[in-house]
């Protein structure tokens, strides 16, 4: 049995599902051949593991090598890349644990919305890119109502746009209200009020002043721009896909109906010179992920959801500290695809060589 080169490999971390459906190939999203086809060529071997598999000083998991899976224990891999999400308290403590042995990037991949917020209001150069964001209460509520003609209201720890709910002013005492699926309603501010309450409960919400969307055949659109550190620890963008919202929906998302475009083909719809513009996202993009490593310096592969309004101007809507990378594939973006499972192989590498 051929002898693992231990200075060679490089960990990646999955929920224990995805860990499990790897050699009947049920990894959902993950597309695990492109991280195995990406070692090959950078003279790797991936180390699968899943926390619950990881103890203080080795790890159960499956090595590929030759095209083969071998299931093997090995001690702590020097890197890992964490696609796991760790939220129980058990999770964490494992991830805390391998955290002690191994250089973990992306070791934190779910951040509270306000948090990332408050770091990135702090820089004035990045400060231009975010909308007006709070705390949600019903006092910060009314008070947003007052400023603002559209606002978002949704949850501060979720994704694939669960739980959000948009207000739109339609005139002096009426507000369009958009919850889910369902059919916008038409309701008082008081009623509008109480019916966001009784949403939110004693959930974390916050308020996001909304941004008019640039459109696509009457429906908004914004754009997921995959950023990460590759050879010598450098940002990179790797791509940019547009997400245009379903008909009389008010959020972009491919999970809830979303329908994935180039950037391109919706810039010039908009009326956009897409080259400049392209430029302009690229360049705020990497701004705001620096802005970030600052305050976050695990963080090495994000996702970023962008707005570009009617006016040309970028906002930040969202970070995403584990993109899925699935609206590439469904663009087949195939070059694109490819290189957002590399990029994180070649930044392993060299932390592997720090």
């Amino acid at each position: 049995m051929k002898v693992i080169t231990v200075r060679n490999v490089v960990g990646i971390l999955l929920d224990r599902k995805k860990y499990l459906g790897i050699t009947s190939k049920q990894t959902g999203y993950e597309q695990i051949d492109l991280y195995n086809k990406a070692a090959e060529k950078l003279g790797m071997t991936p180390f699968y593991m899943c926390p619950q598999h990881i103890s203080q000083k080795s790890a159960l998991g499956l090595c590929y090598e030759n095209k083969k899976y071998r299931l093997v224990r090995l001690p702590i891999p020097k890197v890992t890349h964490n696609r796991a999400m760790t939220l129980t308290s058990s999770l964490q403590k494992r991830l805390s644990m391998l955290s002690k042995s191994s250089i973990v990037f992306n070791r934190q991949n779910r951040y509270d919305k306000l948090f990332i917020h408050s770091l990135l209001i702090a820089n004035k150069s990045v400060a231009e890119y975010l909308p007006a964001s709070l705390r949600y209460s019903t006092k910060n509520l009314k008070k947003a109502m007052n400023r603002y003609s559209s606002l978002f209201i949704k949850p501060t720890n979720s994704s694939v746009g669960r739980g959000i709910m948009k207000l739109t002013l339609m005139n002096d005492k009426d507000w369009q209200f958009f919850w889910s699926n369902k059919k916008p309603q038409i309701v008082s501010e008081k009623q509008v009020v109480a019916l966001i309450q009784e949403k939110v409960g004693t959930q974390s919400y916050m308020i996001q002043q909304a941004i008019s969307l640039a459109t696509y055949q009457g429906r908004p659109y914004d754009l997921r721009i995959s950023v990460q550190r590759g050879d010598q620890g450098k940002w990179q963008v790797n791509g940019i896909a547009g997400k245009v919202a379903a008909s009389g929906r008010h959020v972009t998302n491919l999970a809830k109906g979303g329908d994935a475009r180039r950037c391109e083909e919706l810039f010039r719809y908009s009326g956009f010179d897409s080259y400049r513009m392209r430029r302009a996202v690229e360049e705020a993009s990497l701004l705001i992920v620096e802005s970030l490593a600052e305050r976050l310096p695990g963080i090495a592969d994000v996702g970023l959801d962008i707005g570009v309004d009617d006016e040309r101007r970028i906002r930040l809507i969202e970070v995403n500290g584990r993109d899925q990378r699935y609206e590439f594939k469904n663009l087949k973006m195939t070059e694109t695809f490819i290189q957002t499972y590399e990029t994180p192989m070649r930044y392993a590498k060299f932390l592997l060589k720090s």
